[in-house]
């Protein structure tokens, strides 16, 4: 019997990848590869994707056979689910799986903001030494401060116990009502107090509709003057030029900025470029092995679809 065909389109760990290959025809395609890619699509009946492959009506409609699309990771903005629902085409994806990396990267973060550290690589004079010393007594330490985390879920309920552990007071926001149980402490607030209260912000939303610009001109307003404002969620909940407007007026503040919209690679006209308070980094916060090994394992979801199961981690529409 003929092997179903599934096409990979974005990196997948050998391991998880070698699981597949097992199991089924897996094609390796780059999303890049258009004209390739469409002439493949006719035969999948699986399609693995990360976060750079476009999963829309178009492709949809060049597949006709197509029983499950995968995102290896956790974010859906770059699939249509609606389409996939009309189309009978299952989505699965692997929530929690870099939990652990992104909240590593988050507390890296603060730790950067607060604690600047340099490197010795030599002898160094007794007072160049007391000098050095000097310039880097940071002025503030974690315990001193106020950590709000705006959306409460895997990642932000991690974060709450991170502020914990360092002693730091904690507020949140979240649409739903989170158990006293469940919030390591922290102390659920409106927006406006969230943002007014926060010495270091960092945003764990997901991607529905009503996020998208979340982090505006209007919540910048509302921010302090010397915030610490870091999101490793998804670059549309930030408004890069409400932020950008923001650092540039505020030079004892500081942006963190790891996800970016409307395009990754950013380009020259990208609004946070060249803002000496604001840091850009490459989409790095799922950046371990581990996480990566976990997030390729949702090959495990697409063989059970494909073997007529129920997967294990369904996508759901919000």
């Amino acid at each position: 019997m003929s092997r179903p065909v599934v096409i990979q389109t974005e990196q997948l760990e050998p391991s998880p990848a070698a699981w597949l290959a097992e199991r089924c025809e897996l094609v390796v395609c780059p999303y890049t590869e258009t004209e390739r890619l469409n002439g493949l699509l006719g035969r999948a009946e699986g399609l693995i994707v990360r976060t750079y492959t476009k999963v829309n009506r178009e492709l949809l409609a060049k597949a006709p056979n197509l029983k499950v699309v995968a995102r290896a990771g956790v974010a859906l903005e770059n699939i249509d689910l609606g389409a996939c629902r009309e189309r009978g085409v299952q989505v699965v994806h692997t929530p929690g799986a870099n939990t652990r990396a992104v909240v590593e990267l988050v507390t890296a973060f603060m730790l950067d903001a607060l604690r600047p550290r340099p490197s010795l690589t030599g002898p160094v004079p007794a007072q160049r030494w007391h000098e050095l010393r000097n310039q880097m007594t940071a002025p503030k330490q974690l315990s001193d401060l106020t950590l709000g985390i705006w959306g409460f879920g895997r990642i932000g309920s991690a974060m709450a116990r991170v502020g914990a552990a360092l002693d730091m007071r904690v507020i949140y926001n979240d649409l739903i009502e989170i158990p006293e149980r469940a919030r390591s402490g922290a102390r659920p607030v409106p927006v406006p107090e969230l943002l007014a209260g926060s010495d270091i912000l960092t945003v764990h939303v997901d991607f529905r509709p009503g996020n998208r610009m979340l982090v505006n001109a209007e919540a910048c307003r509302q921010m302090k003057p010397e915030v610490v404002f870091i999101n490793t969620s998804r670059g549309l909940v930030v408004d890069p030029g409400a932020v950008a407007s923001f650092m540039r007026g505020h030079p004892k503040a500081q942006a963190i900025i790891d996800v970016h919209d409307p395009d990754e690679p950013i380009g020259p006209r990208y609004p946070l470029l060249g803002i000496a308070n604001v840091r850009l980094t490459p989409h790095i916060a799922s950046g371990t092995e581990t996480a990566k090994t976990n997030m390729s394992w949702v090959v495990r979801d697409v063989w059970r679809i494909l073997s007529g199961e129920a997967p294990e981690f369904p996508a759901r529409e919000l």
